[in-house]
């Protein structure tokens, strides 16, 4: 199971080629998908934007 075996990923990958363990169809519909994934935005972005708060140091 490694970059000489036809049948995995890995193989695969090495020789260049597609097949059932790495579908080049499979491959495009999810890349697709993912790109068509908004960001997603804050409508308010006074909200989005707070500066942190810095702790006070004690007295002593």
């Amino acid at each position: 199971m490694g970059k000489g075996d036809k049948k995995s990923k890995k193989g695969k990958r090495s020789k260049g080629s597609y097949g059932v363990s790495r579908n080049k169809k499979a491959l495009k519909t999810r890349l697709k998908r993912v790109a068509s994934k908004k960001v997603g935005k804050p409508k308010d972005e006074s909200k989005a934007a707070k500066p942190k708060k810095t702790a006070r140091k004690k007295a002593e």
